[in-house]
């Protein structure tokens, strides 16, 4: 008994830390464009039971899915009660899911690099961030690990099962995002250049037939919503030609090939420190190790890391929370080097510092300056002025028992998420003729012409959406 507690409490305090830190104050940001934009969908799914798939501009729907038990153990049944802790434990605790994951995987490098590793990928910046926010990556991230655990486990039992839950694990990849294959392409590369001798299957291709079968039905149940829209089927190759364009031409992410690179690094913005260089040089050893003291697992990890980090490096499209699919690979390679050193009391030392460090930066990141623009993680972020929509909102239309919200803007996002619930409010792009309601938010480059198209008499005020974005804010005065 006392050996198994001595064996399973280090991991599972790591593991509880990551849940803490992903879990913790989760609506204490407002809501990211993008966020606000799934979370609308997790509602209509809410409220309509159905969902159909668009390869224009959306990403996979396991997401979507995803949210839906947590909101019924919640007791949320429609848009206006879904609250943004709820849509958040998704990813939160998909981020969880992906520290274990990494320890079962990392555990054929010895337990102690495993726990190390896990524990870097727990309390990583980006990694804690991006795990709070209501996006695709972490959801992605751990259905990628939950695949390789799987495969590795297959390699090595020759049980077909393995091969039928990684196939399930791939096809919930691709369910979850068009940029799948990617990770399972760099997967694949890092096994032919590290290929071992422990592979153990007699019957390899039943078990690729299964893997393949498990792959394409449980990617085709999401992408036709279980049967209910066949054409989400061709829409999920179809989805390729956007985002590949996306991909190629930048569509405004366009950034410097060394972007993700400068995460890790250091940098100073209006005051604020940004650095991640003890994790950074302890990979950078892991990696000197993996290279010359013939280390499989260790090379595996710098190879499908260096893979994925070529090709998001080399792709003008660049955002972010892309950066949390290296992390996993340079926490290995960090906890490959403090694995190394002879002296274990200098290694778990050394270990406690990288740790400290790296939680330093979480806490600024993720809970002293969450929507700060100076935060490397909140790209495009909206302005903690949102918050103050909804109220100013239900004022206006007490005030104005029949009048109505008017969204005059270019841009508008995340605005219908805190108004959701609301009856009377519409958006437009341009001015209509007639812009007299209880409230009108403008933007810039449409406040004179609303301006002077109002009949009644308003008062007015500014509301930041994002960074540079500026609505004037008008409300209509009482006769």
């Amino acid at each position: 008994m006392l050996a198994n507690v001595r064996r399973w409490l280090p991991i599972a305090l790591v593991a509880v830390t990551a849940l803490w830190l992903r879990t913790h104050d989760l609506d204490v940001r407002p809501m990211h464009a993008d966020e606000a934009n799934q979370a609308v969908k997790v509602g209509a799914l809410l409220e309509r039971g159905h969902y159909e798939f668009d390869p224009a501009d959306h990403h996979g729907p396991t997401l979507y899915y995803a949210a839906l038990p947590i909101a019924w153990l919640r007791g949320e049944r429609n848009l206006e009660a879904l609250s943004e802790t709820t849509v958040r434990l998704v990813p939160a605790l998909s981020g969880t899911v992906s520290v274990l994951l990494l320890y079962f995987f990392a555990a054929a490098s010895g337990r102690r690099a495993a726990i190390t590793a896990a524990a870097f990928l727990a309390i990583a910046p980006a990694s804690v961030y991006y795990s709070r926010y209501f996006i695709q990556e972490s959801s992605l991230l751990a259905f990628f690990l939950a695949t390789i655990v799987c495969t590795q486990r297959w390699w090595r039992s020759g049980n077909w099962r393995w091969a039928l839950v990684a196939g399930v694990g791939a096809g919930l990849m691709q369910a979850t995002k068009a940029s799948a294959p990617l990770f399972i392409f760099a997967a694949l590369i890092a096994l032919w250049v590290v290929r071992t001798n422990s592979f153990q299957a007699t019957r390899p291709k039943r078990d690729f037939a299964v893997f393949l079968g498990a792959f394409f039905l449980s990617a085709a149940l999401f992408y036709s919503s279980f049967g209910t829209h066949l054409g989400g089927l061709s829409d999920a190759l179809r989805t390729y030609a956007p985002a590949s364009g996306r991909v190629t031409e930048g569509s405004g992410h366009e950034k410097p090939w060394f972007y993700f690179l400068s995460l890790f690094g250091w940098q100073r913005s209006g005051g604020l420190l940004w650095q991640q260089l003890l994790f950074a040089g302890f990979a950078l050893g892991g990696a000197l190790v993996a290279l010359r003291h013939s280390r499989p697992f260790l090379r595996g990890a710098l190879i499908y890391t260096t893979v994925v980090g070529i090709a998001l490096s080399v792709t003008p499209y660049k955002t972010p929370w892309h950066v949390i699919h290296l992390i996993p690979g340079i926490a290995l390679l960090a906890a490959g080097a403090l694995a190394a050193i002879p002296f274990r009391r200098v290694a778990i030392v050394l270990a406690a510092f990288v740790i400290f460090s790296q939680w330093r930066q979480t806490n600024l990141a993720v809970f002293l300056r969450p929507a700060d623009a100076r935060n490397p993680y909140a790209y495009v972020h909206s302005s903690p002025d949102v918050r103050k929509v909804r109220g100013l909102a239900e004022s206006a239309l007490a005030n104005s028992p029949r009048g109505a919200i008017r969204v005059i803007s270019e841009e508008y996002w995340p605005l219908p998420w805190y108004f959701r619930g609301l009856d009377r409010v519409g958006y437009w792009s341009l001015p209509p003729d007639d812009c007299d309601a209880a409230m009108i938010l403008a933007s810039a480059a449409n406040t004179d012409a609303v301006r002077s198209r109002l009949r009644g008499r308003y008062r007015e005020s500014f509301l930041g959406l994002r960074p540079g974005f500026i609505c004037t804010v008008f409300i209509e005065e009482s006769p």
